[in-house]
């Protein structure tokens, strides 16, 4: 793609690169239909032009090749000597608001992307700066993605984006990735608001990936397909006769009301320029105003509206099924291990933490090769490609958080271990950064360093904060500074546009401080911890880590270094909350905890 938009200014799929048999691009292009169109050249035009040119001008090609190496080189980042300081968040947080959509949600018009980690770095953005128009705009986004037709109301999860503003007609794809960094910023925004209906949200989403989207062997599924029957979206559309042959007629009307459904289709179908007597479903009105308009108590409501919704999905499960793609990848995979292991830590349920367990296990024992190198992909019983960058950090990045939802120390040290193995055959020692592919691996045109953060994030923003997350639990200062010389290496492109790196943003929020390392030291499954953890989650306090002081012999030997000081206090739990490896004095009872972390609130 990169190649594309040097030598075309542009970009998109289907992308075409044709090259030369040693592997170097000579051409470059997106969608291109059989015949000659509307002033686009067609592949029956195309090929001949290509093999004219490759026979008669080949000396050419071989320069523009060259050209094109030489250009492709110099756009490595260099190491730069710039230093990012505070004011990179102020700058991200003004381009946010000014393309913020203050009446739908999100950002800019059409089509319209969830994009997570926009919203993370918004909320610690309000976190640090008491802003509650940071907090507003991720609120506003996530009501709105979620009373809309991007989500699927009858089996959870949402769709890919959304082709309007206004969240109603999405593109019906639904990828693994979004429903992890979906479900994360959820849980975020419940713990920084404490409302239920991010909570829900949450839960719905894991509820839909642990019944549809789980191997038997605990792994996680990669996608499912937008088209059945040849048709976008037919699986989750309804017609209003559909609705009234399953459901009563009263309980058709309310579904009716409430989702919206009309006889001549709620939407518009912009390709064949008609509506489509189809409906998707979307909250017509927030649901405390439609328990007002039918004067009925919310929970009554919603347990109705529940009961609806069941039948409507026993329904709907007839019909022929999207294709599922059944790959099992190991950096999506380490996103969900990360989503499930939040949601066990912040709603108190077991059954997340066994969910995120299980996954870390099957790409320990199916995706860690003889060496102990990961690999990229498991189907039909095959693990093969070495693994990427993003491989490395999200599983990573999935550990550590295992690691805080149940204090296993084995998943730390398999942790620490990877990123042993992704530093020596991954890093840049001239340079910094992180390279996408190993060392050893195949020899590609260039080894490129991806930081910008685009549909997902790149493996070096998200390396950045697991090394600095390393570094506060071991006290090796060697990770920091080694996510010190990543943000450095491309800080010129972070200063130019930061909007376009805010997991990059989320990582520098916790370096500039102030960050918590968080000791609990106590008896594991005792009430006096479980209380005190319950405190410590229930917070939103996203620039922390927490570590465990347990008697395993391979825990103290990995963990903070100064660990064997920190123990029960008068043989009561003690909780010890230190900043930069400054210690304050032990609290031992919720209400001092409490009294503690007091600072930590934010006035909305």
């Amino acid at each position: 793609m990169l190649i594309c938009q040097m030598l075309t200014g542009g970009g998109g799929w289907p992308l075409t690169i044709i090259m030369t048999p040693d592997k170097k691009p000579f051409y470059a292009g997106t969608y291109i239909p059989k015949e000659d169109r509307f002033g686009r050249m067609g592949m029956l035009n195309l090929i001949p032009g290509i093999n004219n040119v490759w026979k008669n001008k080949r000396e050419e090609i071989f320069k523009s090749v060259n050209e094109i190496s030489s250009a492709l080189n110099s756009s490595l980042a260099k190491k730069s000597e710039k230093e990012i300081n505070e004011e990179i968040l102020d700058k991200a947080f003004n381009y946010f608001s000014n393309h913020f959509d203050a009446e739908n949600g999100g950002f800019g018009t059409s089509p319209k992307f969830p994009t997570p980690h926009n919203l993370l770095f918004l909320l610690r953005y309000w976190k640090r700066k008491n802003t509650n128009v940071a907090l507003e705009m991720v609120e506003k986004t996530l009501t709105g993605m979620y009373k809309g037709g991007i989500y699927d109301h009858i089996g959870f999860g949402f769709h890919r984006y959304s082709t309007d503003k206004i969240w109603l007609v999405p593109h019906f794809e639904k990828m693994i990735y979004d429903q992890a960094l979906i479900v994360i910023v959820y849980i975020e925004a419940f713990q920084a608001t404490g409302k239920d209906l991010y909570k829900k949200a949450a839960e719905e989403i894991l509820s839909y990936i642990l019944k549809v989207m789980t191997s038997p062997d605990g792994g996680f599924y990669s996608a499912e397909d937008a088209d059945s029957e040849g048709e976008e979206g037919k699986f989750y559309l309804w017609t209003k006769a559909e609705i009234e042959s399953i459901l009563n007629k009263d309980e058709a009307d309310l579904i009716s009301n409430f989702f919206n459904i009309k006889t001549e289709g709620n939407w518009f179908d912009p390709s064949h320029n008609r509506n489509t007597g189809t409906n998707i479903l979307y909250y017509r009105k927030d649901l405390k105003l439609f328990t007002d308009e039918l004067h009925v108590d919310e929970k009554i409501l919603n347990r109705k509206l529940e009961t609806l919704r069941e039948k409507l999905f026993a329904a709907r499960e007839k019909r022929i099924h999207p294709f599922k793609d059944t790959k099992i990848l190991t950096d999506w995979n380490g996103l969900m291990i990360s989503a499930l292991s939040k949601a066990a830590q912040v709603f108190g349920k077991d059954k997340y933490y066994f969910a995120a367990e299980k996954a870390a296990y099957f790409i320990i024992k199916k995706l860690l090769n003889e060496d102990g190198r990961l690999l990229h992909r498991f189907k039909d019983g095959e693990s093969s490609i070495p693994a990427n960058a993003d491989d490395y950090a999200f599983f990573i990045a999935g550990l550590l958080d295992l690691y805080e939802a149940g204090f296993n120390s084995s998943y730390l040290k398999t942790a620490i271990d990877l990123n042993s193995d992704f530093i020596k055959y991954f890093w840049d020692d001239e340079n910094g950064g992180f390279y996408f592919t190993p060392s050893d691996g195949e020899k590609l045109l260039i080894r490129q360093k991806e930081i910008y953060d685009g549909a997902v994030p790149s493996g070096n923003s998200v390396a950045i904060l697991n090394l600095l997350r390393i570094g506060r639990i071991t006290g090796n200062s060697d990770h920091e500074k080694k996510a010190s010389s990543i943000i450095n290496t491309f800080s010129v492109m972070i200063e130019n546009s930061p909007q376009a790196f805010t997991q990059t943003l989320a990582a520098l929020d916790f370096a500039f401080g102030p960050s918590k390392e968080i000791i609990i030291s106590g008896e594991r499954d005792s009430r006096s911890t479980k209380e005190m953890l319950k405190i410590l989650r229930e917070k939103y306090i996203p620039d922390k880590v927490i570590i465990f002081n347990s008697k395993e012999k391979d825990q103290m030997e990995i963990i903070y270094p100064l660990l064997r000081e920190y123990s029960p206090h008068d043989n009561q739990t003690a909780v010890y909350i230190c900043e930069n490896y400054k210690c304050n004095m032990p609290v031992t009872t919720a209400g001092q905890l409490r009294v503690a972390l007091k600072d930590e609130d934010v006035e909305t």
